[in-house]
Parts: structure tokens; C-alpha cells; sequence
């Protein structure tokens, strides 16, 4: 009897290291809004160019943990042919601050959709007015105000 109830409890411990070690899914986008703006951008000296990358300035990144802004220093990024490199910053609209994450887009358009591709190389689908509906199932996907 004792070794039936050793082997439960090691099954079922076992059972619990491998759901607490499981890798959760990452976040593909987070849209940050705040009623305050960031801090001024700090100087930065701007390193000679390199062949094959471009130079993502520093910007202010929300700490949601900490409720403040943390500086992230400029950084190299490879270059992709065919693509123009938006840097990440901040946008006032209506009274509130956006994040927009760097993104590589294809089109030259300037808004992300299903032709660009985030930092790491995905696609996004297209959602012009950034409101969180995609284009497709919008009823106004020129209007952030309508859902």
C-alpha cells in the first residue's frame, strides 16, 4: 500500500513540475496608452554608419511594472532589402500617448498591415486605424473611434 501511495504522489508531483515548466505563448503586440507624455529623448551620439544595418535611436519604453519610463538605448538593426525601418516613439492622439513598437514596412506606406512585418520578421494583418479590429471585420477601418 505505501509504495502505490509513493508512486501516485511522484506521478503527480512529476505532473506538476512539467505544467509549471511549460513555456507560455508570447504576446505578439501589446498596445500601450497613456494620459501623460513620455519624458523629453535623451541625447544620443549617433555611431559612424555600418554597411548592412540601420541605426534605431534611443526612445522611452513604458515599465508597467515599475509605472515609469525606462530609457532603451539605440541599438544596430540588420538591414532588410526592400523594406524602410520605422523606429519605435511615442504618438499623441486625442488627449492620449501610443506606443508604436519598430516595425519594418514593405510598402512605404507608413501604416502596418499584412504586407510588413514586425522587428523579428512575422507579418501583421492589417488593421489600419489601430483600433484592434482587423480591416476585414471592421465596419470603419479608417475610424479609431468606431469599434
Amino acid at each position: 500500500m505505501f509504495i502505490k501511495k509513493a508512486l501516485v504522489s511522484a506521478l503527480f508531483a512529476a505532473g506538476l513540475i512539467g505544467a509549471v515548466a511549460t513555456p507560455l505563448p508570447s504576446v505578439a503586440a501589446v498596445d500601450v496608452q497613456l494620459n501623460f507624455a513620455p519624458p523629453a529623448p535623451r541625447y544620443e551620439a549617433v555611431p559612424e554608419a555600418r554597411h548592412g544595418y540601420v541605426w534605431s535611436a534611443g526612445h522611452w519604453q513604458w515599465n508597467a511594472h515599475r509605472n515609469h519610463h525606462v530609457w532603451v538605448a539605440g541599438t544596430w538593426q540588420r538591414e532588410r532589402p526592400g523594406y524602410a525601418y520605422n523606429a519605435p516613439g511615442w504618438v499623441e492622439r486625442d488627449g492620449r500617448w501610443h506606443y508604436h513598437a519598430s516595425r519594418w514596412d514593405r510598402d512605404g506606406d507608413g501604416i502596418p498591415n499584412n504586407r510588413d512585418a514586425t522587428p523579428d520578421g512575422r507579418h501583421r494583418s492589417a488593421d489600419r486605424d489601430h483600433d484592434g479590429v482587423p480591416d476585414h471585420r471592421d465596419n470603419y477601418p479608417n475610424n479609431p473611434n468606431y469599434r
